[in-house]
């Protein structure tokens, strides 16, 4: 290889190398967190989130036995991040997880039976798709009623049609490869063909797209905590924790800048390592 060569090879691998030392940097930063949230309440000793300390009230960040300060009651805000995250997680894992069944069997069907079922679909899909994310999560959650069910599913109502939008033009162009019409040739009925062939080629794009989903996922929660409607107290979340913080922003900004460090991080994680994934397997 002659120099000339090798230098016009290195922007090409300095962008393949940079690229994977970011997706380990925010992959190893998104581990942590979600070790941290699950399991650190078994591994760490930590304080009860609920367990108040009127002498500790208002501690700053760095006080000994208490590293990231206490709020108004006392209570140590490492020990409520930690729990919080494990609400606002599962909150959010559930939706995408329930929006990615949903959403992508409704795509799956409408892209490949086309016709009226895709019609009839794709309007309902538009229907949705007309209200904002976070005021249809907003009317869907204020008419169930705040509890970590409720919020799961109003957050659904929002990744549903994210997820069939997809999964539909995932399938509108499988179907017309020769292997789906091979199939079709030998007798392969709906089922077969969508669980055999459309499924696996289309999974791994909607996989990739969960990324990003988790972190609108996650945003939306903590509006929805925020306001009162996500899951209802003694139950922390990262939005609720924030909401109980603006009371003492002026006195004590790091009640509410904590968890609000934490759920920064977590989007900015799953949001970077989405895009990673899809500009390199989308």
């Amino acid at each position: 290889m002659t120099a000339r060569q090798a230098l016009a090879t290195l922007p090409r691998f300095a962008f393949r190398f940079r690229d994977g030392t970011e997706t380990w940097i925010w992959g190893t930063v998104l581990v942590l967190i979600v070790a941290g949230c699950y399991l650190g309440p078994f591994v760490l000793p930590l304080a009860n989130p609920e367990a108040t300390d009127f002498a500790n009230a208002l501690a700053p960040v760095g006080t000994p036995g208490h590293w990231l300060g206490t709020d108004a009651l006392g209570r140590d805000l490492l020990a409520r991040c930690l729990y919080g995250g494990r609400i606002s997680l599962t909150v959010s894992l559930g939706a995408v997880a329930l929006g990615l069944v949903v959403g992508g069997t409704l795509g799956i069907v409408a892209g490949y039976r086309g016709g009226t079922v895709d019609a009839v679909i794709s309007r309902c899909l538009d229907v949705l798709f007309a209200f904002p994310g976070l005021v249809l999560a907003l009317t869907v959650a204020s008419y169930l009623g705040p509890s970590l069910r409720n919020v799961t599913l109003a957050i659904a109502f929002y990744t549903v049609p994210a997820y069939a939008r997809m999964a539909r033009a995932g399938a509108l162009r499988v179907r017309e490869q020769n292997f789906v019409r091979a199939a079709q040739m030998f007798g392969g009925d709906g089922w077969y063909i969508g669980t055999r062939h459309i499924l696996p080629n289309v999974l791994f794009l909607i996989l990739t797209y969960a990324f990003v989903l988790i972190g609108i996922a996650m945003v939306i929660e903590a509006g929805l905590s925020f306001l009162g409607l996500g899951v209802p107290p003694p139950q922390p979340s990262w939005g609720q924790l924030i909401a109980m913080g603006k009371q003492d922003i002026s006195d004590a900004p790091h009640i509410a800048l904590v968890p609000g460090a934490f759920l920064f991080v977590t989007i900015a994680a799953f949001n970077r390592l989405g895009d990673i994934l899809q500009a390199r397997y989308g």
